[in-house]
Parts: structure tokens; C-alpha cells; sequence
């Protein structure tokens, strides 16, 4: 049965398990005694994954994102009567499959139902022509899809044949993500077939018995949690992922307030023998296929965004216990593997931290991400995924679909796609180790062109690291060399440089203010400013420089932190007129007063805490932090595009420091 987006993420599941026996030396972890029986007089609790699905089933009731569809097309002599029974089979088998959710003094609890024979209902589809039947039958299914389950009264599943023809039927089950996740795919699928190819035979399933159910691992979880199993990863995680912050690749739109759900993916493929190369480089390293991938996403990631410390996202199954193989539920876990680095690293320095940083997060996978989020408490942003913005996940293609005896069986798709962070790089292995991959994208920040171009940049880079692994980050490059001509010496540079400059810098700004006014311009220290907030701030303090005598041609002083104050006061300088300053508060105050009095400045824009730098300034001061002014409205213009917008002192290497000014123009032009 193929998973589609919930297939294992195998590379990370298995491999890491050899490189962990290695890194301990050998020596097998202890294990905690064998998951038994939960004692069911009492209220059974979730598990860490299923609260965390409970608790989001109720803040978004209708979310896609939390229902997983699979559908499959038959055809064949279908012996609609066996697979039924097949179904309820599986059903009375697994306990998980017929539990439902509800309260108890507050907490949520499992209740589960008595096996109960269950219709798999079968509906014609309507429509003269096979094409009318088709697209009858792929509403019908698509619907089923999308419907969400009331998780107190419904079972978490729902499944449905729809026959086109006599030998042609589509079977669609949906799974609410609370009881099922990539492992239970391959679940499925056998005991499904194998159930089906019983009946249809004649004689009695064969399956062993389940040693234990979902609700028994559930109870053993929560166990380990009291005992206090899990300090001493929590820990770790606390150490290995203080401090984060997002990673905000470049977007074609403002990211809405709210997190989207929608996505859409590019799929693209590895030139010949680059599968190949990247094995090859793995296991030079003692590592894994996974790590160089991580690797390179990680420096593709940091040369889009020029950032050093880069937290990318994974799934692993959870199922590091033998009693949990053959169980259908939700046992899925989200890893954050952190790279940080200084300076330009090699990429072989690259993949030996992603080795190292897979194994750590393999070695401390205990700790559910929702408790690990609880814990961490990242600031709260409704508009991103916690922790992490970015993903990569390996899958196997080839294994695990699922064969009904005398059928012909094809995954069928369903719905559209789910993006379940902003940019998620998935990587297939096929049965023959060639790999190939897809970018599944939030269609809330990106458009599918600049996806298409950010999968040839991947591969691109991904080429150069593997041939020569001792390459800097730097020397990484993205550009291909029909790219490269374009963006020197293309058209539209020569369209440009001949076209006239008509408007300043801080009148682009307004306009897009205007364009936009909720969406996030500024992002310092925790602080977000939306483009409306920008130019209202910088409006006030406009009005007052004007207020002060300052206008066309003026030079004003700007002493700020790089704060979330900075990008306003600029614009304010300029919408009054005059051209900005920048100070340095940690340059020598010689070396200040030097620019203050070359420059003619007579006023300067700073806060409460460079102020002091400023001692002996004969002119006048604006601090911020008591600025009075109310006024927001837009104010006159009094320069154009030749007036000068900063003066910029340069280092002072060869002598004193010499300002440099430009125009709005020559910005603009830019």
C-alpha cells in the first residue's frame, strides 16, 4: 500500500539505528520491560502523539491536514462480500480502529468500542460515459476525503467502494491521523490482502495475534513519563536547541498571519550517476544517504537565506519496540536536527555535524514533539510551524503496496496537497537506489516557478558537493551559467539602466505600505512591525524632524541598535526630507564626532541608550523613546529622486573617514 506523503521515513528509521550501535561502542541501550496489558477498569489515557492530534482536532475541527486518505483502484473480479468481511476483520482486530475520544475530570481518555459488524457501502457512479462514471466516482471519494470525523461519537476511519463497472471499482478508507500514521500503511495493506485472500478462499484468516494494542502502548508511555524516563532527554534537547530562531527563506507573498495548510510540490530527478556519488560520500563518512542529504539542504537552505544555524525537521516511526511492529495507530515522531557553524565550513565538515546531529536526535527520540514543544515554549506565532520551517524526509518506493488476490491494484489520489511547514525536501529511493525527490511547498509563500528554480539550485549544489567534498559553503554555488548571463548582462539590465528613476526610496516604501499594510515588514528581537505600523512611526517622527526646521538636502544623524526602531526612524528621515547618517555606537566617539561635524549634522535620531554617546552634541537630539509627535498622516514631498538619501563613511584606512553619498536614484535604480 502506497503511503503517498505518509510513507516511513526509512533512511532515518533504520540506518541511524547502526550508526547509534556504533557511536555507544557496541554496547545495546537498556530497555525498559516489555509493554503489557494496560489495566482496563480504569480510563485509558492517549498517548503523546494522540493528545497532541486530539488537542488539534479541536482548535481546527475541519483541518485536511490532521485526515489521511487512501484510495486504490481496482480491477479485476472484485468479491465485494470478502472484502467486507475483510474489512470488519481488521476492524475487530485492531482495537484502535474502533475508539473513540471523550472526557473524563478534564483530561481526554480512550473509549473503546466492541467489534461490530460494519457496512462498506457500495455506490454506483452515475454518468452515461465511462469519463462521466470517472469523474463521478472521484467526487464522491474526494468528498469521503475531506469530511471531518466527530473523534467523541465516530470512529476514526471511514471506507467506501464505488463501482465504475463490473470489473472496475475504486476503494477509498480515511483514516483520522489520530489512529494511523506511515508505518500503519504497510500494516494495512498486508493484513487487508491477506484477510481478503482468505475469504475469498474459503478458510480461516491466519494472522498471529497481536501481543498487545494501541491502548496497552499508550498506558506504557504515560508510565515512562511519570517514572521520569524522560528527564535526561529533555535535557538534551533543551542544551541542543536553545535559542532558536526562524528560518525565513525568501517568499513571493507576505506570510499571512495564520498558517496555511494548502501546498502544491515540484518533482525533479538526480543527473545519471549522482545517486551513485552520494552513497559514496556516506560511506566515507560512516554515515548515511540521509546525513549528505541534510547536509546540502542545510547549506542550500543557508546560502538562500545567509544563515548559520539552520534547525530542519523529520519524521521517525516511533517503533523501537518489537511488540509495536505489526500495530496499526499513531505512532509517528517530528526530530529537530540543528546545524550551526562559523565561518565557511567545508561540505565535509557539513556532513560530518549532520552525522552527529542525526544520532543525537535518534539517541533522544523519546521525548513526543509535543511535550518537547510544551517544554521548549518557542514564542508563540500562529503564522509558522514551531521549531522548525523547513523539512526533509527519505523514503523507500517500492515496498509495501498492497496486492488483493485476482486484482489489479493502483493508488489512486485524492486530495491536494498538504504542506506541512514552509518548504519540506522529500527524497525517493527506488528499488535500485537511484534517488529522486520533490519540493512540497506552502502555496501561501511560494509560487511553483520559484520552486522550479529552487530545485535546480538544490541539485546543482548537491552536484558540486559531492564531486569535490572539500569545497567551502561558500564556493557552493547555485547559479547555473545560463542564470549567471542572464542576471549580468540579460535585458533587463540594459532596460533598466535605461530607464529613468522617477521616485524615492521612502515613496516606494508608502506605496507598498499601501499595497500591503498588515503584512510583517520588520522582524527584531522577538518584535514584529506590519507595514502600516512602519509608516505610521516613520511619519511621526517625520513630522517632528520637519517641526525641528529639517527638509531637503538636510543631514540627520541616526545612532540606533539594529532594533526594531531602526528601519522607521530611517524611513522617517528621508519622508522629511533629508539624508540619513549612520552612526555606529560601538565606533570610537572620535571617530562619531568626526562624522557628525563633516556631514554638517545638526540633528540626530537616536534612544535612550546610545544617547550618552552623544555627549558634547551641540545639536539637537531626538530620543525615540520620548518622541510626542501624534501626528501619522503622510506628509508633503520636498525631494525627488536626485536629492541625496545617506552619506556613508567609509573605513578611514588610508586617512580620515571619507563620507560617500548617493541618490535616491542610484538606490532605486538598484
Amino acid at each position: 500500500m502506497s503511503g503517498g506523503p505518509h510513507q516511513r521515513n526509512s533512511d532515518v528509521d533504520a540506518l541511524q539505528e547502526r550508526l547509534l550501535r556504533a557511536r555507544l561502542g557496541g554496547r545495546s541501550r537498556a530497555r525498559r520491560s516489555t509493554i503489557a496489558p494496560a489495566d482496563r477498569s480504569g480510563p485509558l489515557p492517549l498517548s503523546f502523539g494522540q493528545q497532541q492530534m486530539w488537542f488539534l482536532n479541536r482548535l481546527e475541527p475541519g483541518s485536511p491536514e490532521y485526515l489521511v486518505p487512501l484510495a486504490f483502484r481496482l480491477r479485476g473480479d472484485l468479491e465485494t462480500d470478502a472484502l467486507a468481511r475483510a474489512w470488519n476483520a481488521l476492524l475487530a482486530r485492531h482495537e484502535v480502529l474502533r475508539t473513540r475520544y471523550t472526557l473524563s475530570d478534564g483530561d481526554p481518555v480512550q473509549v473503546i468500542d466492541e467489534p461490530r459488524d460494519v457496512a462498506l457501502p457500495l455506490q454506483e457512479a452515475s454518468g452515461a460515459s465511462p469519463a462521466e462514471r470517472e469523474r463521478a466516482a472521484a467526487e464522491s471519494a474526494r468528498a469521503a476525503a475531506v469530511t471531518p470525523f466527530d473523534l467523541e461519537q465516530d470512529w476514526p476511519v471511514r471506507a467506501g467502494l464505488i463501482r465504475l463497472a463490473a470489473d472496475d471499482h475504486l476503494l477509498y478508507v480515511v483514516f483520522h491521523h489520530i489512529a494511523f500514521d506511515a508505518w500503519s500503511t504497510s500494516v494495512l495493506g498486508s493484513e487487508l490482502a491477506a484477510l481478503y485472500g482468505a475469504f475469498t478462499e474459503g478458510r480461516d484468516p491466519a494472522l498471529p495475534e497481536l501481543p498487545v494494542q494501541y491502548a496497552d502502548f499508550a498506558a506504557w508511555q504515560r508510565a515512562g513519563e511519570a517514572a521520569g524516563e524522560l528527564d535526561a532527554h529533555l535535557d538534551h534537547w533543551r542544551n541542543a536547541l536553545a535559542d532558536l530562531t526562524p528560518t525565513d527563506l525568501p517568499a513571493d507573498h507576505p506570510r499571512p498571519p495564520y498558517r496555511s495548510h494548502d501546498g502544491a510540490d515540484v518533482a525533479f530527478t538526480l543527473p545519471a550517476g549522482l545517486s551513485a556519488e552520494v552513497r559514496e560520500l556516506a560511506l566515507r563518512h560512516d554515515a548515511t544517504p540521509f546525513a549528505v542529504l541534510l547536509a546540502a539542504f542545510q547549506a542550500f537552505v543557508a546560502r538562500y537565506t545567509g544563515l548559520r544555524d539552520i534547525p530542519v525537521g523529520t519524521v521517525v516511526s516511533g517503533r523501537t519496540r518489537p511488540e509495536l511492529q505489526q500495530l496499526i495507530g499513531y505512532g509517528i515522531n517530528n526530530l529537530v536536527m540543528r546545524g550551526r557553524w562559523d565561518g565557511d565550513p567545508s561540505f565535509s565538515r557539513l556532513v560530518d555535524a549532520a552525522r552527529e546531529s542525526l544520532v543525537d536526535a535518534h539517541e533522544h527520540q523519546a521525548v513526543p514533539f509535543a511535550r518537547l514543544v510544551a517544554e521548549l515554549q518557542p514564542e508563540r506565532d500562529m503564522s509558522r510551524t514551531p521549531l522548525y520551517q523547513v523539512a526533509l524526509t527519505f523514503h523507500e518506493r517500492g515496498g509495501g503496496t498492497m496486492g488483493l488476490p485476482g486484482l489489479a491494484v493502483e493508488p489512486y489520489p485524492l486530495t491536494g496537497g498538504i504542506a506541512k511547514c514552509d518548504l519540506e525536501l522529500q527524497v525517493n529511493q527506488g528499488p535500485d537506489g537511484t534517488l529522486s525527490g520533490q519540493f512540497v511547498y506552502a502555496t501561501a509563500l511560494f509560487t511553483a516557478d520559484t520552486v522550479e528554480r529552487m530545485t535546480r539550485h538544490f541539485v546543482r549544489l548537491l552536484q558540486q558537493a559531492v564531486e569535490d567534498e572539500s569545497t567551502p559553503l561558500s564556493r557552493l554555488d547555485l547559479l547555473g551559467e545560463d542564470e549567471r548571463t542572464f542576471l549580468v548582462s540579460g535585458p533587463h539590465n540594459a532596460a533598466a539602466s535605461a530607464r529613468p528613476v522617477t521616485h524615492t526610496l521612502h515613496a516606494l516604501f508608502a506605496e507598498q505600505a499601501a499595497r500591503t499594510p498588515d503584512a510583517v515588514a520588520v522582524v527584531a528581537g522577538g518584535v514584529s512591525l506590519s507595514y502600516r505600523e512602519v509608516d505610521e512611526r516613520a511619519n511621526r517622527l517625520a513630522w517632528h524632524l520637519r517641526s525641528l526646521g529639517v527638509g531637503a538636502e538636510s543631514r540627520v544623524g541616526v545612532c540606533l541598535e539594529r532594533g526594531p526602531d531602526l528601519v522607521p526612524a530611517l524611513i522617517g528621515v528621508l519622508k522629511a526630507g533629508a539624508a540619513y547618517v549612520p552612526l555606529d555606537s560601538a565606533h570610537p566617539v572620535e571617530r562619531l564626532r568626526y562624522a557628525l561635524s563633516d556631514a554638517g549634522v545638526r540633528v540626530v535620531v537616536t534612544a535612550g541608550a546610545e544617547a550618552d554617546l552623544l555627549d558634547g552634541f551641540e545639536g539637537e537630539l531626538v530620543v525615540l523613546d520620548a518622541l510626542e509627535s501624534e501626528r501619522t498622516e503622510a506628509l508633503p514631498a520636498v525631494t525627488g529622486p536626485d536629492n541625496a538619501v545617506y552619506v556613508i563613511y567609509t573605513s578611514g584606512s588610508t586617512g580620515r573617514p571619507k563620507g560617500v553619498v548617493l541618490s535616491h536614484a542610484n538606490v532605486v535604480r538598484l
